[in-house]
Formats: C-alpha cells, sequence, structure tokens
C-alpha cells in the first residue's frame, strides 16, 4: 500500500478543501475510518478530533467484541474463562503487538498494569540489575510520570537523578546522552516521540551509546507506537513500556503493555511480586518462586475487560501494516503544518514540532500565548485538541480514523478560533 498523495502536493495546492478530498479519494486506508465508531453515524457531534494521540477512536468491532464477552464469556463461561483463555491473554495479545507494531520476537512482550507502575517495575528492575551504579539518565521535558517515577525511585534506593537539559520544541539528541553517560550510569530513560513536541529521538544511536557505557536504557513507547514504526529486537533495547489506549484505541484506562529483552528476562527481577508472577499461579507456597519468562513481570490479576478493545485495532494495523500507517501519518501531519503556515502563521502561531518527518512522531504541536483559551472555545465548537502548558495546542492524528477533510476542518476551526479571540 504505497499509492498515496505526496504531502508535498498538499503544501503547494491553493486550495486546501480541494487538496485534502483529493489526498482522501487517493488515501489507501481509507475504508479504515468507517471502522471507528462515531464516524458518518449520526452518532456524534465531533466535527474534528485532534486528539487521537490522548485517546483514540472506540472501533466498531470492539463494541461488538465488549458486548459479545459481558454475555458470552463472562457471562456463560464465568470463571471456566480463565483455563479456556484470560489466563494467556496478557501473552497473546502481548505477541499479536510484538508481531505488528513492535518488531519483537515472542515471548517478551506483556500486557500488564498502568503505564505509571509498568514503568515503576521495570526502571526498578533495572537499575538494581546494575549495582554499584548510582546515576539514572532522564530528561527534564519527559513526561511527568516518567520523571515523577525516577524521582521516587532514586530515593528509595539512594541514586541521582541526571538531567538532559531537553528542548521543549524539539527532544533529545544521541550527542547529548553521549555527554551524561558514563561508569555510573546504572539506567537511562527517554521517550521514543516527545510529548510535546513529537520530536522522534533515534533509538538506535541512543541505545547504544548506553550499553556502550554499561548501561540500561528503558524507552518509553506511548507516543510511538501504532503510529511510528519499531524494531525493538534489532534496535537492542532492553526494556520498553507503552500505553494502548491512544494509537491501539484500546480505550480510557486500558492497561500498558512491557516489552523485556529475552536474555534480560532471567537478569531483571521484578519489586512487586504478586501471585500472577509466581512459577505456580495456582500452588498457593509460602514462599515466592518467580515465572520464568514474561509473566514474572506481571502481578495482580490481569484487566481482562481492558485487554478487549485494542486487540481489534491491532489485527487492522496487522492487515495494513505499520510502514503504510506510517506514510498516511507523514502526510497528515506534512497537511497540518502547510495549513498551519498558510492560515495561523500570520496569527503569530509558531510550529513547535521537527519540519523534518523523519524526526517527527505521530501529532504536531503549535504554540500561541493564547492556545489555553483558543483549546477552550474549540471544544465548545466540538473541534477537540489538546493543550499543553505553557502555550501549546497538540493536533493528533491517528491515521486508521483521521480523514485529511477532518484535518482541514480542525485547522481552519483553530484559525478561526484564534481570529475571534485576538479580535475580541
Amino acid at each position: 500500500m504505497t499509492d498515496r498523495t505526496d504531502p508535498t502536493d498538499l503544501a503547494d495546492l491553493t486550495d486546501h478543501l480541494a487538496a485534502a478530498r483529493a489526498a482522501d479519494a487517493s488515501d489507501p486506508l481509507a475504508g479504515y475510518r468507517t471502522r471507528f465508531a462515531g464516524i458518518d453515524d449520526g452518532s456524534s457531534d465531533v466535527v474534528a478530533y485532534l486528539d487521537g494521540n490522548s485517546l483514540g477512536r472506540p472501533t466498531r468491532a470492539s463494541i461488538d467484541r465488549i458486548q459479545r464477552f459481558l454475555v458470552e464469556g463472562w457471562g456463560n463461561r464465568l470463571i471456566r474463562g480463565w483455563d479456556e483463555e484470560w489466563m494467556e491473554l496478557p501473552f497473546t495479545i502481548g505477541d499479536a503487538i510484538a508481531d505488528t507494531v513492535l518488531g519483537a520476537a515472542h515471548g517478551q512482550t506483556f500486557i500488564g498494569d498502568s503505564t505509571t507502575v509498568l514503568l515503576y517495575k521495570l526502571a526498578r528492575a533495572a537499575v538494581d540489575a546494575r549495582p554499584g551504579r548510582t546515576e539514572i539518565v532522564v530528561d527534564t521535558d519527559n513526561f511527568p510520570t516518567d520523571r515523577y517515577v525516577l524521582d521516587g525511585i532514586a530515593r528509595e534506593r539512594g541514586l541521582t537523578l541526571r538531567w538532559i537539559q531537553a528542548d521543549t520544541e524539539a527532544g533529545v539528541t544521541p550527542e547529548q546522552v553521549a555527554e551524561v553517560v558514563g561508569p555510573e550510569t546504572a539506567l537511562v530513560v527517554l521517550s521514543h516521540v516527545a510529548y510535546r513536541s513529537g520530536f522522534l529521538a533515534d533509538v538506535p544511536a541512543i541505545t547504544r551509546i548506553a550499553h556502550d557505557a554499561g548501561a540500561l536504557v528503558l524507552w518509553d513507547l506511548c507516543h510511538s507506537v501504532g503510529s511510528v514504526p519499531l524494531e525493538l529486537d534489532a534496535w537492542g533495547v532492553d526494556v520498553a513500556v507503552g500505553c494502548t489506549y491512544k494509537y491501539l484505541n484500546g480505550g480510557p484506562g486500558s492497561p500498558a503493555f512491557g516489552y523485556v529483552r529475552a536474555d534480560l528476562q532471567g537478569e531483571l527481577t521484578q519489586p512487586i511480586q504478586g501471585w500472577m508472577s509466581a512459577a505456580d499461579v495456582f500452588l498457593m507456597g509460602p514462599e515466592f518462586q518467580p515465572a520464568t519468562g514474561a509473566r514474572r513481570y506481571l502481578s495482580g490479576t490481569p484487566a481482562i475487560v481492558g485487554m478487549l478493545a485494542m486487540q481489534d485495532t491491532v489485527a487492522m494495523i496487522a492487515e495494513c501494516g505499520m510502514d503504510a500507517v506510517r506514510a498516511k501519518s507523514i502526510a497528515l501531519t506534512e497537511f497540518a503544518i502547510a495549513l498551519t503556515d498558510d492560515w495561523l502563521r500570520p496569527l503569530g502561531v509558531t510550529v513547535a514540532s521537527p519540519r523534518d518527518a523523519e524526526r517527527r512522531g505521530g501529532h504536531v504541536t503549535v504554540n500561541h500565548p493564547a492556545m489555553r483559551e483558543v483549546t477552550a472555545l474549540l471544544w465548545e465548537r466540538d473541534v477537540i485538541p489538546d493543550f499543553r502548558d505553557p502555550n501549546g495546542l497538540r493536533i493528533g492524528l491517528s491515521p486508521l480514523s483521521t480523514s485529511f477533510e477532518e484535518t482541514y476542518l480542525g485547522v481552519a476551526a483553530i484559525r478561526d478560533a484564534l481570529g475571534d479571540l485576538t479580535n475580541e
């Protein structure tokens, strides 16, 4: 699926609506949009949804799946469901995610707790696997959860946080990492796609630099999984965590996934030992004996209901391929930047995301001092972006569910709202 409208053509067309409709007409992924609820069915008032990088739309298949589960799975099979399917579901779905979007072999990925809890478990396990080393490297603009969790681990284990000063309109470079890692570094924690700017980090280069220093690396994949192709095994990634409610459409609060490279699984001891991480789950013995493989990183009872919806988006991505998803993501973000340059820049708006598509993830951030008020006004008008302090409005474009015309309508609404506010 390589036939698509070239984003450079979109930027050259003066009639942006015609450009959007032409792009939609030639989009090989256009048919997937109808598989999502609330689109063209009269059930939603939303004019343009520009926040798929915070919460993805539900798929129609997932609505059916959840209803069937309530009646047939939970309602009919009852406790038998654990033996028949649910006990292995964290690993069945984990392997599907590994196949489809992570570039990872089976047996290394699992659906676990929330992103925050998995970050804690895997980061704690990683620093404990590097005894005698005293520093954790993290950047100043990493997502708050990452920074807060690492601050707690540092205090808990008597370690020091070594900060990389990140540009909020860009991200962390290999050169910055090389300047701070060394013999005291136990762990480096970075985001593949920066939550604020959308900057796409160089995972293989940074991972090699950390490994050369003897450190482990934990990658936060929350803003890249499902929008940017990943090759975790080929890149030598140690451990990773990602959420499932953005581009994987798992629903509000759907559990996160964790990845632990196979050769590290016997070395990393996670700190929240629970009955689901035991070697024999039903032995209920007096002492904890950890399971082998990915199961050792579970803790409590898996959130089965929360795992249901993500399966349908993973299946869609397997059907069309991550390369096609990424191609459309680039085209959508290029179009959004072209509209911003034409309509918003004269109003004082700046693009706070990389213009080079090779260094940009699936969203575009635009800055203006009035963006907090603009966002509130847009929500009243049924156009849904999100705001990031201090002046950023994020335009999150999900390739499977977002059209070019929807992008056009959304950016036009930003223009109109900003114009209304500045003319008051």
